[in-house]
């Protein structure tokens, strides 16, 4: 299928994980695809795998100035975005009283101030229909330990699902979120953990997935290609959990 022929895209954070996944189904969709990243190595290993059509963007999704520099770059190589998937995101999860001003600030910068920049940036250029996709999370949803500012931003997100959709409806932008549950991805590397802790960490997590497991990458990169969609054209403001059973049962 090509269901998004003809469209063109922007993945943050699509070096890694879910957004690489999902630029690789764009791709295999129809959609011409742009992708951000802060670093070049990452970069430049995306490029290789999705190849030289994928318009390559240094960026860091926290850095509110670099935001207009996306959009204007976008303006230039596609004239008008018709998806936008806010997925570059950080996990910081520490125990309340392991907080800081500057910590706490980064994460909301980077999972929420950031994307919020860069949608006021991309307003002008986008077309009509057009799909924003937000990626939230299920510790939006749960009383998770050591969650406290990660799941605070996520929810922030969630929220914007619905109140960016009532303004921005009118002129043909709809809003929706997905939230994950536990997903095989690289982000759990980032958390600063030793092997022996990632794994327990692991272990902890999967026991309490009803379904038994972690989640892949493709399951949430199909899910957004489905809300990118014409075939979701009637979903606006919504959010679709996709984690488990975790938040439900």
């Amino acid at each position: 299928m090509e269901r998004l022929r003809g469209k063109r895209a922007l993945i943050t954070g699509g070096t890694s994980g879910i957004g690489l996944e999902t630029a690789r189904q764009f791709l295999h969709e129809g959609a011409r695809v742009a992708i951000t990243g802060k670093d070049a190595t990452p970069l430049e290993t995306a490029r290789k795998e999705l190849g030289d059509d994928v318009l390559i963007i240094p960026s860091d999704a926290g850095d509110i100035a670099a935001q207009k520099k996306v959009a204007e770059i976008l303006r230039q190589a596609f004239g008008q975005l018709d998806i936008l998937f806010i997925n570059a995101g950080i996990a910081d999860l520490r125990p309340v009283e392991k907080w800081d001003e500057a910590g706490f600030d980064r994460s909301f910068a980077i999972n929420v101030k950031g994307p919020y920049f860069l949608i006021q940036a991309l307003l002008p250029i986008f077309a009509n229909p057009a799909s924003i996709v937000l990626n939230a999370s299920v510790n939006a949803h749960l009383g998770m330990p050591n969650t406290t500012a990660y799941g605070a931003s996520k929810a922030a997100l969630l929220s914007l699902a619905r109140t960016l959709s009532g303004e921005l409806i009118p002129r043909g932008i709809r809003v929706n979120a997905v939230s994950p549950g536990p997903i095989s991805t690289p982000l759990y590397g980032k958390l600063g953990l030793s092997e022996a802790d990632l794994k327990t960490m692991a272990a902890s997590l999967e026991s309490q997935v009803p379904a038994g497991r972690f989640g892949k990458p493709s399951e949430i990169a199909q899910a957004v290609v489905f809300l990118a969609s014409d075939e979701s054209a009637f979903t606006v403001g919504s959010e679709l959990l996709i984690d488990g059973g975790i938040s439900n049962l």
